[in-house]
C-alpha cells in the first residue's frame, strides 16, 4: 500500500517532465513560459503528495465541476509549433486522463487515508481542467 503515494507522485513527476519537454521544443516563447508555468504547476501536486506521503499535509477538498469541454476534443498530439489552442485541447485532456485514473484509484481502495488522497487528486485535476477549458472556451467562442 505505500506505493500508492509513490505512484500517485510519480505521475505527478511524469506531467511535470512532459510540459518541461514541450516547452523545452515550442518555438514560440510566449507558449514556452505557458508550457513552464503548466509544468510548475505539476510540480506543486508532486510537492503536495510528498507531504502528505510523509504525514505533514493533508490535502483539502472541494467540489469542482467541469463544463463537459474535454469529452467533445479530439485529441491532440505535442508538436513544436503547436498554437495556443492546441496546447489547451492537450492539457484538457491530459488533465482530464489523471482525473480518470485518481478516480479509479479512490474506488480501489478501502482505507479512508487513500480514498481521501486521491479523491483530493480528483478535485486538483478538475480544478485545472476548468481553468483550461474556461480558456479554451473564451479564446474559441
Amino acid at each position: 500500500m505505500s506505493d500508492v503515494p509513490d505512484f500517485a507522485i510519480s505521475e505527478e513527476s511524469k506531467s511535470a517532465e512532459l510540459y518541461t519537454k514541450m516547452a523545452a521544443t515550442a518555438e514560440n516563447p510566449w507558449m514556452r513560459k505557458t508550457l513552464e508555468d503548466f509544468a510548475q504547476q505539476e510540480r506543486q501536486h508532486h510537492e503536495k503528495l510528498k507531504a502528505v506521503r510523509a504525514g505533514r499535509n493533508a490535502l483539502v477538498r472541494e467540489e469542482i465541476d467541469g463544463l463537459g469541454i474535454a469529452e467533445k476534443l479530439d485529441d491532440v498530439e505535442p508538436h513544436p509549433d503547436m498554437d495556443y489552442p492546441e496546447l489547451l485541447v492537450f492539457a484538457i485532456k491530459k488533465e482530464n486522463a489523471s482525473q480518470g485514473l485518481y478516480t479509479r484509484l479512490a474506488s480501489i481502495f478501502t482505507e479512508p487515508e487513500f480514498q481521501e488522497t486521491f479523491l483530493s487528486l480528483v478535485e486538483q485535476e478538475a480544478k485545472h481542467k476548468r481553468q483550461f477549458e474556461m480558456e479554451y472556451e473564451l479564446l474559441t467562442s
